[in-house]
Order: structure tokens, then C-alpha cells, then sequence
């Protein structure tokens, strides 16, 4: 899964469908033509967000993965013979699913198979005979893994899956529907692939299940019931609302990756099913981390000026102009830079243009925590939408510079956010933007504990050697 990032950002919705799917949005590719089990598997297909990392085409993705260990690229799985699994029986497609095993190669555990070492056989069978219909794209993708020795060695996945599959244990004490939850959050969503924290081998780190980990520029928030940090403030509606429609009004809005994954995936699975993720998510240990949210105060929220604002472009232009003559004193205002780069977007007063796909930005939880480090990303880097269907944020790094972002940080934490101050600082910017995720102290040297395991066994081998050379001298 690719996780609940509360972000500034557009949730990309409008794919279009030949026929609808119980409860949720309208589901692709499923036709009364189609069998059953096809039509079931179109939907696991959906429960698995395949779509994320291979493309609604399957051909692969020329985004790459960012892991500490390099760039990993998605592949072609579409049926083609040559170019993807064209050649997978059942059992093949069942043990690169299960064990990251692909015929030819192992996997790299980018494809969450530690997760899927989980789903239902049922699930695997409805899957592959899915794809089978998928049409075949024959058409290498056009990117390759080349990963950095040694993890370019392969067959190393070996080890690496002994330690780390399977990647989370049932939990006792369920009921029937949190059962079901915890079958779609911990196997088919994966969420824990971006939501858990990694150990020293780069598996999940279970002691703190679900508690939020950096993602390349992103972080994955806190996902567990834990009211200070994490999403406990929010009923089991709220999350199916979120899930099915990427936002929460004046509380969350899904972009980046989380973007991707309610516009691949969650807004097409059935109200049961994602009530069943609420419940389980309700229900799993909360953990408290240092990221705290302010709890929001919507008395010092801001207001529209009139209840149309927000869907008449007209006035919002004449008010965004009348605000910057305002603050045309001093254009380094903090004001003055928010409304500069981004009122034509967000609005004079953070509720931006809705019916335009631009994100409100009033009340987000990521703008409230006390690690400013999600919005700082946000302004400098800006955000692709997870389709082509809505507007894209722009990066303002190289356009504003470090105290010109903290002095936009500050502002909207503290005009569009509720809180109190905001003292984000131009050494703060220049920290989240150079600051890297931290690596295992295996992977960072990985490298060099190979060459020196290599030169081990060369000198193991020649003492080995030279022993048995000694002995046979003696024998004669």
C-alpha cells in the first residue's frame, strides 16, 4: 500500500467503467462477458492496488520506487509472452505473489509480497485468471532494476525472506468484520509496506504496527487509534469517508502516494469492505509517537467571505487581487509569499477552488502536527496528482529560498491551521530538504560487509588449502 498521507494535495478521481461494482465507484475492465471468477478477480485486482506501481495497464510504471537499498521500476505483468507473465501458470503467478519467486529471478520485496504471503488462494486463483484477460502489451518497460552490488545478487532475497515473511501475525480476539479488516489492511491494502517502520534488515518493524515511516519525501502518517498522534479523533465513518473519497473535510486530504492509492484502489471497494478496514483500524494498538497533531479549533479557523467563493472564479480572482495590493507593502511578507505563490490555487482564505480540482487547505492535520515536515516537502517539491485528471502542485525550491518557505509554512499553520505560532525556521527548510531516510546500518554498508564476507571466504578457502597440502606433505 502506499499509505494515509494527509497532504496538501488532488485527489484524482473520473476513471471511467463499463459497469459498476456493489457500493463503490464504478469498476473498470468488469463485464457481464467476463466470468465470475474474472469479475471477482478484477476486484482483487482493485483490493491489492496493483495499479499503483504497474499503471491501469499493467505495463509497469516509469516512476521508480525509492528504497534505501536504490530505484526500483515496476515491470510489464500483462500476459505477454516475452515482455511479462505471459508464461506464469497458476503455481508460478501464486509463488512470486506468496514468496517473491518469480520462474527466472527473485523478487525484491518494492512488490509487497511479505503482505500478499497472506492472501487467500481463492484470491490468487480469481487474480490470475483476471489477468489472463488483461490485454497483452508486448512492449518491454523502459526502465530496468540495477541495484548496487551486492544487492543486485538476487538470490541474497533468500535469506532476506527467512527473516522477514511473513510480515504480520493474526491477531486473536476479532470479530468476524474486524477480521475481515485486518485480512484486506495487513495482506490485500498492504498498508504496512509504507505505514510500519522498517528494523535493521529492512523488514517491518511490528513492535510499532501501523505507527507511520518516511516514504522518500513523504511520511507515511500514524494510522493507529492514538488521539494525540495518529487517527483517533476520527470515527469509523470518517475513515470510510476518507478512503472513498480522499478527503476529510477540514481535517485530511489524500495526496502523493495515498492519492494514488484511493484513486487506484479504495474508492472501488464495497461499503463492507471498507467498513471492515475502519473497524480493524479502530481496533488495532494505539501507538503514541513524537508527531503530535494539534487538536483543531475551528473558532480560530478562517471563514469564506460569502458560501459561493469557492465556486465562482471571477470573484476569487478580484478578491486574490484586492488581498495582494494589500500586502503589496512588503512583498516578503509571509502573506505576501502565500499569496503570491500559491492564493491563485488555495484561495485568499486556504479554501481554494474545489470544482477547479485545487485542494482546500484549512484544518489539514498535516499542517497542524509539530513536525513541519510534510508541508515544507509540499511547498518545496509540490505534489503529482495520481492521475492526469487533476492539477499538479509545483515545487517552489527553486523559486523561493529557505526563509521565504519557512515564512509560507508559518502562515498557513497559523492562519489556515488553527494553531497558535508556528516558528518554523529557514535552518528547519534547509534541514528537511537536505535531511535523508535513515538507512540500517546492513544496508548503508552493505557494500563493504560483502567484500570483506568475500574476502573471508577467500582466506577460509586458501587456509583450507593450505592444511590439507600440510597434511598430505606429513602423510608421505
Amino acid at each position: 500500500m502506499k499509505p494515509f498521507s494527509m497532504m496538501l494535495s488532488v485527489l484524482a478521481i473520473g476513471i471511467t467503467s463499463s459497469a459498476a461494482m456493489a457500493d463503490g465507484a464504478s469498476l473498470p475492465k468488469v463485464s457481464p462477458a467476463n466470468s465470475d471468477l474474472v469479475n471477482q478477480g478484477a476486484y482483487i485486482a482493485r483490493a491489492a492496488d496493483c495499479m499503483s506501481c504497474h499503471g491501469e495497464d499493467y505495463t509497469g510504471s516509469n516512476t521508480p520506487i525509492a528504497t534505501p537499498m536504490g530505484e526500483i521500476y515496476s515491470p510489464n505483468i500483462t500476459p505477454s509472452k516475452r515482455y511479462g507473465i505471459g508464461n506464469y501458470t497458476e503455481k508460478d503467478f501464486k509463488n512470486a505473489l506468496q514468496k517473491g519467486r518469480a520462474p527466472n529471478r527473485m523478487l525484491y520485496p518494492a512488490m509487497p509480497y511479505p503482505s500478499y504471503n497472506g492472501m487467500a488462494d481463492e484470491d490468487i486463483s480469481a487474480l490470475f485468471a483476471y489477468m489472463q484477460t488483461v490485454p497483452a502489451v508486448n512492449e518491454a518497460s523502459e526502465n530496468k532494476t540495477d541495484l548496487p552490488f551486492p544487492f543486485n545478487i538476487r538470490s541474497l532475497m533468500l535469506g532476506w525472506n527467512a527473516i522477514n515473511i511473513p510480515s504480520t501475525a493474526k491477531r486473536t480476539g476479532l470479530n468476524e468484520t474486524q477480521q475481515r479488516g485486518e485480512y484486506l489492511v495487513n495482506n490485500l491494502e498492504h498498508c504496512g509496506t509504507c505505514h510500519t517502520p522498517r528494523n535493521s534488515t529492512m523488514g517491518f518493524d511490528k513492535s510499532m504496527y501501523l505507527s507511520g515511516a518516511p516514504l522518500g519525501s513523504w511520511h507515511a502518517p500514524n494510522i493507529t487509534p492514538d488521539k494525540d498522534s495518529g487517527i483517533g479523533s476520527w470515527s469509523e465513518q470518517d475513515i470510510v469517508t476518507y478512503l472513498r473519497t480522499g478527503e476529510l473535510d477540514q481535517r485530511a486530504y489524500a495526496g502523493g502516494p495515498m492519492g494514488e492509492v484511493v484513486a487506484h484502489s479504495t474508492r472501488y471497494l464495497k461499503d463492507e469492505d471498507l467498513g471492515a478496514i475502519a473497524s480493524y483500524l479502530k481496533a488495532v494498538p494505539a501507538i503514541q509517537t513524537d508527531d503530535k497533531i494539534t487538536q483543531i479549533d475551528t473558532a480560530r479557523l478562517p471563514r469564506p467571505i460569502n458560501a459561493s467563493i469557492t465556486h465562482d472564479l471571477i470573484a476569487q480572482k478580484d478578491y486574490l487581487a484586492r488581498a495582494k495590493t494589500s500586502a503589496s507593502n512588503d512583498s516578503n511578507s509571509p502573506k505576501a509569499l502565500y499569496l503570491a505563490a500559491c492564493g491563485s490555487c488555495h484561495g485568499v482564505s486556504g479554501y481554494a477552488q474545489p470544482d477547479a480540482g485545487y485542494a482546500p487547505i484549512v484544518g489539514l492535520s498535516s499542517i497542524r502536527r509539530d513536525k513541519p515536515n510534510a508541508l515544507v516537502n509540499v511547498i518545496a517539491h509540490g505534489i503529482d496528482s495520481a492521475t492526469n485528471t487533476r492539477p499538479k502542485m509545483p515545487g517552489f525550491s527553486e523559486d523561493l529560498d529557505s526563509e521565504q518557505i519557512a515564512g509560507i509554512a508559518n502562515y498557513v499553520r497559523v492562519n489556515f491551521g488553527g494553531i497558535e505560532n508556528s516558528d518554523v525556521s529557514a535552518a528547519d527548510v534547509d534541514r528537511i530538504m537536505t535531511t535523508k531516510p535513515d538507512q540500517p546500518f546492513l544496508i548503508k554498508n552493505a557494500g563493504l560487509l560483502a567484500w570483506l564476507g568475500v574476502i573471508a571466504v577467500v582466506l577460509l578457502l586458501g587456509l583450507l588449502v593450505w592444511w590439507l597440502i600440510r597434511r598430505m606433505g606429513r602423510a608421505h
